[in-house]
Formats: structure tokens, sequence, C-alpha cells
């Protein structure tokens, strides 16, 4: 049997959310296109640059991947994402903006030991976004991230 490995691909992270319609709301502050709308707050889409983010509710994401929802963690959870950014003035501007659309300061902006510029940020769920300029990786005007081979 000669089978050929799939190829891999990231193309969605869902986030369990608490309240669908307030989460919406700060994802399309933070202006996140939302796509796919006849959704309606069932599942909602938003359009990252090359990768989607999804919301859907927690209990019910929760349920889907057959893992209990409760006690919900008010701790880490081992995951971030991250809103790489081009120069130290912009990590600043975007840690700024995400407070206004309702987010929460988790960890201010700060030099770090590689180099790099980087603060945190909470959704209304507390999911923790990084907000980072880093050595070798560039933000292309397509929005994307480039690396180095």
């Amino acid at each position: 049997m000669n089978t050929k490995a799939p190829t891999p691909r990231f193309t969605v992270i869902t986030l369990g959310v608490t309240d669908m319609r307030a989460s919406i709301a700060f994802y399309e502050a933070l202006g996140f296109a939302r796509k796919m709308q006849a959704t309606g707050e069932a599942v909602a889409f938003f359009d990252t640059g090359g990768t989607l983010i999804a919301l859907f509710p927690w209990d019910q994401l929760a349920r889907d991947a057959t893992l209990p929802d409760q006690p919900r963690p008010k701790t880490f959870r081992g995951t971030t994402l991250a809103w790489n950014c081009g120069s130290v003035e912009e990590v600043d501007i975007v840690l700024d903006f995400a407070i206004s659309c309702g987010a929460s300061l988790l960890k201010s902006a700060h030099k770090t030991e590689y180099g790099g510029y980087s603060g945190y940020f909470g959704d209304p769920d507390n999911h923790p976004w990084e907000v980072v300029v880093a050595p070798g990786i560039e933000v292309g005007n397509d929005r994307r991230v480039h690396l180095p081979d």
C-alpha cells in the first residue's frame, strides 16, 4: 500500500466563548473581517489574513471535542495567540487599541530577552494574545508572517 501523506495545513483556531454577541463585537472592533455571517451567533468566522478565527459557545465546543466544559480554567491554558507587528511603536498602538476595544491588559509591553518587544492582552474570555515584534520575523503587506528558511 503506497499512500502519500496529506499536505499539512493550519486553517482555523476555534475559541470557546461565554458570550457570543460580546465576543463577536470585540473581534469586529479589533478590525477582523467577519465572514459567512449567515451562521448568525451559532458560530462566527473572522479572516485573519491567512487562517481564520472561529468563535463557538464554550460548552458546545467542549461537547464537540468530547471534553468536560466544567470547571472552566481561570489559569493559563497552555496556548496563546499572537499579533506580530513591524515595529515597537506598532506593538504599543495595537495594545492600546485592543484595550480600547474591551481587552484586558495582561502584561505591559517590554523589551524581551531575545531582542524583541512584547506585551499581552486578554480577549473577553481571557484568551491571551501576545502583541510582539521579534528579530528575524517580518510582517508583510499581505498581513502574513514571513520567516527565513
